[in-house]
């Protein structure tokens, strides 16, 4: 019996999945479970119209992430820290903090996608790369001065 699995099922198929089942498990398991659906003609038009709008929605993540970019890399963060001979801070500049600085410039950005491999230790001009979406990655200029 072909089914179209609605949730994720461990070792049989994931969401979306259209595949062949025995059918005792369908009927005793899968559907009471509502785990899957029967694939006949309506559920599957109804998969297909689902993947393309998660597909639209997918597109215009990217859309979105693309224009947040162009906006990003217009922009250099001016942040103030004390700092010692040499040009060292006492302390370090996070993605937190960055973060915090993009707030303020009403943008929104998680400091999860601020990709900064360590601190900021140093005074002077850094390029901090964004993971804005898995296909879009955006730099910010950001400019530690003495405070």
């Amino acid at each position: 019996m072909k089914v179209i699995f609605v949730k994720d099922v461990k070792g049989k198929g994931s969401q979306g999945d259209v595949k062949e089942v025995s059918e005792g498990y369908a009927r005793n398991y899968l559907f009471p479970q509502n785990l899957a659906v029967p694939a006949n003609k309506g559920s599957m038009n109804q998969l297909e119209a689902q993947k393309k709008r998660k597909k639209q929605l997918e597109e215009e993540e990217r859309r979105n992430a693309e224009e947040l970019k162009q906006k990003i890399e217009k922009i250099t963060i001016e942040l103030k820290a004390k700092s010692g001979e040499g040009g060292r801070l006492f302390g370090s500049i996070t993605s937190k903090q960055i973060a915090q600085a993009f707030r303020k410039m009403e943008i929104t950005i998680d400091k999860r996608k601020i990709d900064l491999p360590e601190p900021i230790r140093t005074l002077g001009f850094t390029d901090v790369p964004l993971k804005l979406h898995p296909e879009v990655t955006a730099k910010v200029k950001v400019h530690v001065t003495e405070e």
